[in-house]
């Protein structure tokens, strides 16, 4: 029986339904002469499912709560429960698709179903169709099993042979098995035993009531989280964040971290909050880095996360640059960062499961006290595909949790950058002024580079 690492019963226990622990992406796909639809959909998901067995197992618990749950096969599995359809009213537009994607987000996966969900979404003004994946945390880890976008993304429009059996659920264990299969684990492995423990007392603790709290830290990104999301993206082109490297010098991921901040601070000055000359917010931006051998330990690496201060209050554009590349410096002087090509090399569009395991290391690291979680995975510079059909576009979507209101993932592709922005709904409701403020910083860069600014793609999604 495989089991539930402590970390992913931790996250199965706190999902609820203000803080659904699920992680998500959403893709465009280009419209093409034979536009995927929900059956041709299906047929691949069928053909590739088998590479992520976990697709089609529940967790399912161990009486008394004396270890962590088991994977187990659903014997009722039903992948129509899992790929739905769903379509934007006329004309498709992209405050539509923002608007349904925060509604997707936010609602819960089924726990007693396999963890994960697919949704077809049509009717985009341009003609083209758009796929959200959700997975829950407790799914994708990286190692034993990545993304589902991963494994149905392609290099080349033309469909791979998988090899493909016939699918014959095990039979699930009974309480005697999963006793005493787990009393043996704790008799092998007495800390994770303890473990457990401490998560089961964890949750008879969090069905008290609390006494003396006095709610979450009051600021612009701190909120009693609600029930529902927003969302909203921003694409940019790659170039624009080489010249400021080229001029001002540190690395992508520096200008792209400078940038956000430049955006948070635009964007606090629209809602007139205070900022002065010490404003800072602590981000967690999760880091891959490799080995000692010098190679990536995981087809998604080991990934640490960082605390960074960004520096909000700074006013040069520039500056701000300097000093968040200055505070990276010790990471890329270690010698364990990984460098962008080889994550974007890597087999597959893997950056759905980089955002998935950045996004479990920020939630593991919660106690380190960081007010924002920023992810960012340099992905392929070529085109991928899917089922024939070439991606255009793709936005990560982080999680929210404990108090924080609004989470950033960011994925370069094919030569664009593109910002996924999602927020809490009653807290962020301009989370579309933080996008533009966000854009407007990257254009305070680029204008200090002096010259003509790159040829603009397109800004947001599904712009014909």
């Amino acid at each position: 029986m495989q089991r539930l690492s402590p970390l992913d019963a931790m996250f199965l226990q706190q999902d609820s339904p203000t803080i659904p622990r699920q992680v998500a992406s959403l893709a465009i796909l280009e419209p093409g002469e034979n536009p995927l639809d929900y059956d041709r959909l299906i047929h691949v998901i069928n053909e590739r499912i088998d590479l992520v067995p976990r697709y089609r197992q529940v967790p399912k618990s161990v009486p008394g709560a004396l270890g962590t749950p088991v994977w187990v096969d659903d014997e009722n599995f039903d992948i129509s429960l899992h790929v739905r359809r769903s379509a934007l009213p006329r004309p498709g537009s992209v405050d539509s698709l923002h608007e349904l994607v925060g509604r997707l987000i936010a609602r819960r996966l089924d726990l007693d179903r396999p963890l994960w969900e697919l949704y077809l979404i049509e009717g985009l003004e341009n003609g083209g169709v758009a796929l959200l994946f959700k997975a829950h945390q407790t799914l994708v880890d990286g190692s034993v099993t990545v993304d589902l976008a991963q494994v149905l993304l392609e290099e080349t429009a033309h469909d791979r042979d998988i090899p493909h059996e016939d699918w014959n659920p095990r039979s699930e264990p009974n309480s005697i098995e999963l006793l005493t299969g787990t009393l043996n684990r704790n008799l092998r492995h007495p800390g994770e035993a303890l473990r457990a423990a401490e998560l089961n007392l964890g949750r008879i603790a969090r069905r008290l009531p609390l006494v003396g709290s006095d709610g979450p830290p009051q600021s612009i990104l701190a909120t009693e989280l609600s029930r529902h999301r927003r969302f909203a993206s921003l694409a940019a082109t790659l170039q624009d964040f080489r010249r400021v490297r080229e001029q001002h010098g540190g690395t992508i991921n520096d200008v792209i971290l400078a940038v956000i901040t430049g955006g948070i601070r635009g964007w606090m000055l629209t809602r007139a909050e205070p900022v002065t000359a010490k404003t800072s917010f602590r981000a967690m931006v999760p880091m891959s880095v490799v080995a000692e051998d010098g190679l990536p330990t995981s087809l998604g690496s080991k990934v640490r996360g960082h605390l960074l201060s960004l520096p909000v209050g700074e006013s040069n554009p520039v500056v701000r640059l300097h000093q968040v590349s200055y505070a990276l410096k010790d990471h890329r002087e270690t010698g364990s960062a990984v460098a962008a090509n080889k994550l974007a090399n890597l087999p597959g569009f893997a950056t759905s499961t980089f955002h998935a395991v950045g996004a479990r290391v920020a939630d593991a690291e919660a106690g380190r006290g960081h007010q924002i979680v920023i992810t960012n995975v340099p992905g392929p510079q070529d085109p991928v595909y899917m089922a024939g059909e070439k991606v255009s576009e793709v936005y990560p979507c982080i999680p929210l949790s404990g108090h924080r209101a609004v989470a950033i993932g960011v994925t370069s592709y094919n030569s664009k950058v593109f910002f996924g922005i999602v927020a809490d709904r009653e807290a962020v409701p301009d989370v579309d002024v933080l996008a533009q403020c966000i854009e407007d910083a990257l254009q305070e860069l680029v204008d200090t580079v002096g010259g003509r600014r790159a040829p603009r793609g397109r800004q947001r999604p599904a712009r014909g």
